[in-house]
């Protein structure tokens, strides 16, 4: 991997890789709201000002925009300031992962990323602020640093001291209390041709909900409930997921079923995790690749690299408007780069690599994480031959009405077979609905069989 250009703050100099659970001083949680964002981002601009200086984020919807509606652009009037393409690569490599410029070998004639200028849009909920304060200084690894105790609501370690602190820190970002998503992905052919996917997601976070402690979470072991449905095509419709995600991973481990229409049964699946292959992705992702990572952190050496200026998808209410088809989006080798937005942003670089007594088809992964989010925005993949084999990039937005910055689109790029996967697509369907108030109920294997007949 390339140098890393640091930034030149104290918190650039913690890299510890080691398993330290040392809670951060008061004097250092201090700075949350201060010299440092809420959740954890360095509030200031960078030094020649191209990344300005955090002001809160997006607060307040665009005038006309209603709860329901796919959400407009805050910044309609914003021009690509310049284009980076294979020909033009070189002049801005330390500011490309090594994935990136991968995909302009890979597509030297159509790959491209338009530049914007820098948005901080990242926004959360008050009580996510001050829940992220209250964390600083009280979070805690478990054993392994398999789970997190001492947390509650917030970004456990806003501050953090060391790679898997950070990786956790993606994994109990903000995204609301509940949400249903409506939409699907497609894997294009190399010619571009595909079939969509439709899924219907429920998702209900534990760990977010207001007014949450750390003791309930403890006492219940439970950081999320998830489940899904396939809607089509109709050979996999009622095909379903369900999935329990635990605090304490040493505890008890992720819990999983899976109803299957040809049995008409649910069946317990302790294998959806790790690299097994994701829910009809024909073999471009694994199952920790949902949501750019996902489950327990236990077969990798976390490494926090330190920070690094970036250009990173971000703000791409183009990609995510309904007035847009996947059509439109879908092209051959790639996404349209038309309808994406790059910005320049301060990331968290954190390295994992594959401990020896593990396997994995990933030996070695890199993800660059919004340090006004947590919300991993790139991940590079590498193969037991450490050579570069997935690239994969969250394309995000601000969803005002939660508000909470997610990505509207997931792109896997694989580069062997010079395939890609987008999931998440929902331009031709309903807005994901943050309204909604599931029981857990909802999210047993007997719920897991009724949504799953047709």
């Amino acid at each position: 991997m390339k140098k890393l250009t640091l930034v030149a703050t104290a918190l650039s100099l913690v890299i510890s890789s080691s398993l330290a659970q040392a809670k951060v001083s008061e004097a250092e949680a201090a700075k949350l709201g201060t010299e440092l964002m809420p959740l954890g981002g360095e509030k200031s601009a960078n030094a020649d000002g191209s990344i300005p200086a955090w002001n809160g984020g997006i607060t307040e919807p665009p005038a006309g925009y209603s709860v329901g509606d796919h959400h407009p652009d805050p910044y309609p009037g914003d021009k690509v300031l310049f284009e980076i393409t294979a020909s033009n690569m070189a002049e801005h490599a330390e500011l490309l992962s090594e994935g990136q410029k991968k995909l302009f070998e890979t597509y030297p004639d159509t790959f491209k990323i338009p530049v914007y200028e820098t948005r901080r849009s990242a926004s959360a909920p008050e009580f996510v602020y001050e829940a992220t304060k209250e964390n600083a200084t009280r979070a805690e690894l478990v054993e392994g640093g398999n789970g997190v105790k001492n947390a509650a609501m917030g970004i456990p370690f806003p501050i953090p001291q060391n790679g898997l602190e950070a990786i956790w820190n993606h994994i109990l970002r903000y995204r609301g209390e509940a949400i249903q998503r409506y939409g699907g992905q497609a894997a294009p052919t190399a010619a571009g041709d595909y079939n969509l996917i439709g899924f219907d997601d429920v998702l209900m976070i534990k760990y977010s909900e207001q007014g949450v402690t750390p003791e309930k979470l403890v006492e219940e072991n439970v950081l999320m409930k998830f489940k899904q449905s396939i809607t089509e095509p109709a050979r996999l419709a009622g095909t379903a997921l369900l999935v329990h995600e635990t605090m304490d991973q040493v505890r008890e481990p992720r819990q999983a079923w899976t109803y299957n229409t040809g049995q008409r049964r649910v069946r317990k699946a302790p294998n959806i995790a790790y690299d097994a292959p994701g829910t009809a992705a024909d073999g471009l992702r694994t199952t920790d690749d949902f949501d750019m990572f996902n489950g327990a952190p236990d077969r990798y050496n976390w490494t926090l690299k330190g920070k690094q200026e970036l250009y990173v998808p971000y703000n791409n209410y183009e990609l995510h408007s309904d007035d847009v088809t996947y059509s439109d989006i879908l092209k051959p080798g790639h996404i349209n780069p038309d309808l994406t937005r790059f910005e320049k942003h301060r990331v968290w670089v954190v390295e994992a690599n594959l401990k020896d007594e593990y396997r994995h088809i990933y030996q070695k992964r890199v993800f660059y994480i919004d340090e006004d989010s947590w919300q991993i925005l790139v991940a590079d993949m590498y193969d037991n031959r450490n050579e570069l084999y997935r690239v994969a990039m969250a394309y995000a937005v601000n969803y005002y009405e939660v508000p909470a910055l997610w990505s509207t689109l997931d792109v896997y790029h694989d580069l062997n077979s010079r395939r890609y996967l987008a999931l998440g697509l929902d331009n031709e369907t309903q807005m994901y609905d943050f309204t909604i108030k599931p029981s857990d109920r909802d999210f047993t294997p007997q719920a897991l069989r009724r949504s799953g007949i047709r």
